[in-house]
């Protein structure tokens, strides 16, 4: 995009590295004032019209200069949503990351791909079929994605080395887990493709898991799921790959195997059967409208009309109407009886402020600690 300049790039960084800010977050800020310099010169007045009683944790240039720097040092490189290098397929999800950082080949990132992921504690037989799918859906030029994680993931990855494979990972692009995959690491940054959103140096904890597998599926055409428990990752990746309207394959198992229920879960909810690559590649519904040109979800460089005399008594009976109790956006929108645009600034408020929390499908609730002045003299007896 035009203007996308060495200053704009460091203010996305910087704006998606500030507290209480996500991707649908910087999305939603984007698209209000046109630019992410814009945006960071407004957020301390955001969150305290929302009720912060304490500063807002920005991250500042240096900090976000730092990390530029040790991206690079660790031979790495960081892709904005705005560059054309950046995956249009991944743009087009809900909250796709505004910055991406890759190590390797980005070329790959051009090429169709399908995921494969599946059990940590796969079988032999398992990890086989993992392999010779891999090395199969790859043979008809398709990069093949999965998360780097033992047992289906490290199979798929192995077996996809020299057609091409990509490894979302969960923590920062320097940052080797589990340790064991260190040469496998090492080996994918030669010859594949290191993907992640997470920062620079950061250690990968349980709640980095489902924000990777989004990315998985975001990235991939279809999902292929091979030995899953009935509660899993696997399980997780492939419900968002349904949610952003990908196909998912699942491998059959024996019912006498706990790591095939989740597979067979799926079977059952109408995921594709598969026994050989041909019924991946036979089913792969082409996807359509992904051009770089048609990003829906992020108006950079245009900012939204403001919305005029939003008062405090507005603000305050917004908030009324919440409750930890999620609520959707169009039902809370009616019941409100103002206009969307009031409503999205006075929601982006709260959320800068660290009040409210967003859930999948489009739904809003108080966050479980609110400790916002207002919030604490409203807890006070009358």
């Amino acid at each position: 995009m035009n203007n996308f300049d060495e200053r704009e790039r460091l203010a996305w960084l910087r704006l998606i590295r500030s507290e209480n800010i996500g991707p649908a977050t910087f999305r939603r800020l984007i698209n209000q004032f046109g630019s992410a310099r814009k945006a960071l010169d407004q957020l301390p007045k955001l969150a305290q019209r929302g009720g912060r009683s304490r500063p807002l944790g920005i991250c500042s240039p240096e900090r976000a200069k730092r990390e530029m720097a040790q991206v690079e040092k660790a031979g790495g490189r960081m892709i904005f949503m705005c560059e054309d290098e950046y995956p249009a397929i991944l743009a087009n999800i809900h909250d796709p990351p505004p910055v991406i950082t890759v190590k390797g080949h980005a070329h790959l990132l051009s090429r169709p791909a399908v995921a494969i992921v599946g059990a940590r504690n796969a079988s032999a037989a398992g990890q086989r079929m993992a392999a010779l799918l891999a090395r199969d859906i790859g043979a008809a030029g398709y990069v093949i994605v999965s998360g780097l994680a033992r047992g289906i993931d490290g199979a798929a990855h192995k077996a996809a080395m020299v057609q091409g494979t990509i490894a979302v990972i969960a923590g920062g692009i320097d940052v080797v887990y589990p340790r064991e995959h260190g040469e496998l690491h090492r080996q994918i940054a030669e010859n594949g493709l290191l993907l992640t959103e997470a920062p620079f140096a950061t250690k990968p904890s349980a709640r980095h898991f489902p924000r990777r597998n989004r990315l998985i599926a975001g990235l991939s055409r279809g999902t292929v799921v091979i030995e899953a428990a009935a509660k899993s990752g696997s399980l997780i990746t492939a419900r968002l790959a349904l949610e952003q309207g990908r196909d998912v394959f699942a491998v059959p198992g024996s019912p006498l195997d706990p790591r095939a229920r989740g597979t067979n879960m799926l079977l059952r909810e109408g995921a594709i059967l598969v026994e050989t690559a041909a019924d991946v590649l036979d089913n792969l519904a082409p996807l359509t409208g992904l051009g770089q040109d048609e990003l829906p979800l992020l108006r950079w460089g245009q900012a939204a009309p403001a919305p005029k005399n939003i008062g405090e008594e507005t603000r305050e009976r917004i908030y009324g109407l919440l409750s930890p109790t999620p609520i959707q956006m169009d039902d809370l929108l009616e019941i409100a009886a103002i206009s969307p645009a009031a409503l999205s600034v006075i929601l982006l408020e709260l959320e800068l402020a660290g009040r409210i929390e967003r859930l999948p499908g489009d739904r809003i609730c108080l966050c479980a600690e609110d400790g916002s002045e207002q919030a604490t003299a409203r807890q006070q007896p009358a």
